[in-house]
C-alpha cells in the first residue's frame, strides 16, 4: 500500500534572510560608531525585525502579512501612522516623553517619524503572529460573532471618561493619567467593533476565546522589550532616542528598564490590545478585510 504523500512546507521567503541580514548590519552599524546608525536605529531595526518574523509565520503555518495580505499590510501601516500621532497629540498635554538626537531637517526628521511610527503596529502584529507560529503552528485570530452575551455600554462610557478626562485636567495631574489612555482606548472601541459586527476582544474573552487575547498581550511586552532594548542602544550611542519624563512618584526606587521607569512596561500589553481595537475598527470601515485573499 503507498504511503500518502506528506505536503511540502512552505519554503522560508528570501524576505526573511533580507531581515536577518539588517538586523545583523544595524547592530554591527551602531557599534562601529556610525552617525546614520545611530540616527536611524529603531527604524532599521524594527524593519528587520518585521521581514524576518513575517519569514518565520510564512515558514510555520503558510500564511503571512507580506506573503498573503500585501495590501493589507501597506493599509495596517498607514493605519499605525495615524493612531501613533493621536497618541502624540495626547502628549502635548500629558508630557511623558520626548525625543533627543533627531535630524535637524524638518523634512528628514518628519520622514524619521513617519517610518518609525509605521513600524509600531507591523511590529507588534507580526510579533503576535509570531507567538501564534511558534506555539501552535497557526496565526491567531478572534471571532467575529462568538458565542456570549453582556451589556457593553458600561465599558464604552468607563473608556469614553479615561480618554476624556486627562484632556480636562491640568497638565501636572495630567501627567500621572497616561495608563488611562492606554486603557480607555481599549474600552471606548470595542464596544463599536462588536456593534459592527467586527471581532471583540471582550466579546472573545467572554465566550472562552482567550488565548489569542493572552498571546497578544506577550506579544505587547515583548515589543516593548525590544523597543527599549533598541532605544537604549541609541541612546548610548548619542543617537537619535526618546527620553519618558514621567512624574517622579511614578519613578518607582528609580528603578528602570533602559530609559523607561519600571512601571511603564506595564503599558505595553494593553497597549497591544488597543492597536488591536483601533486597527479593527478602521479595517471595517475601510473595508480592508476584502484585500486578504488568503485568510490567516
Amino acid at each position: 500500500m503507498a504511503s500518502a504523500t506528506r505536503p511540502e512546507s512552505p519554503v522560508f521567503p528570501p524576505s526573511g534572510w533580507l531581515g536577518l541580514l539588517i538586523l545583523i548590519s544595524g547592530e554591527a552599524a551602531l557599534l562601529a560608531g556610525s552617525a546614520f546608525a545611530a540616527t536611524w536605529f529603531t527604524p532599521i531595526m524594527w524593519t528587520g525585525y518585521i521581514l524576518l518574523a513575517d519569514a518565520v509565520v510564512f515558514r510555520r503555518t503558510g500564511s503571512s502579512w507580506l506573503q498573503s495580505q500585501r495590501r493589507e499590510f501597506v493599509f495596517m501601516a498607514l493605519v499605525s501612522v495615524l493612531v501613533w500621532l493621536l497618541f502624540e497629540a495626547y502628549n502635548f498635554h500629558l508630557r511623558n516623553w520626548q525625543y533627543a538626537g533627531l535630524p535637524p531637517q524638518p523634512w528628514l526628521r518628519n520622514l524619521g517619524y513617519f517610518w518609525s511610527f509605521a513600524t509600531i503596529m507591523p511590529g507588534v502584529f507580526e510579533t503576535w503572529d509570531l507567538l501564534g507560529a511558534l506555539l501552535d503552528r497557526r496565526r491567531p485570530r478572534l471571532a467575529a460573532n462568538p458565542a456570549g452575551s453582556g451589556p457593553d455600554w458600561p465599558w464604552f462610557l468607563l473608556g469614553l471618561a479615561m480618554v476624556t478626562i486627562p484632556l480636562a485636567t491640568p497638565a501636572p495631574v495630567a501627567a500621572f493619567l497616561f495608563g488611562s489612555v492606554w486603557v480607555g482606548f481599549i474600552l471606548l472601541l470595542d464596544p463599536i467593533n462588536r456593534r459592527m459586527g467586527a471581532p471583540s476582544l471582550l466579546a472573545n474573552w467572554r465566550a472562552g476565546n482567550r488565548h489569542p487575547i493572552l498571546l497578544l498581550l506577550l506579544a505587547g511586552l515583548a515589543c516593548g522589550v525590544l523597543w527599549e532594548s533598541w532605544n537604549f542602544q541609541t541612546y548610548l550611542a548619542d543617537g537619535a532616542h526618546w527620553i519618558y519624563t514621567v512624574p517622579q512618584p511614578l519613578r518607582i526606587l528609580g528603578l528602570h528598564f533602559g530609559k523607561m521607569p519600571i512601571l511603564g512596561m506595564l503599558g505595553f500589553p494593553p497597549f497591544a490590545l488597543e492597536l488591536l481595537a483601533f486597527y479593527t475598527l478602521l479595517r471595517a470601515v475601510f473595508g480592508a478585510h476584502r484585500w486578504s485573499h488568503k485568510a490567516g
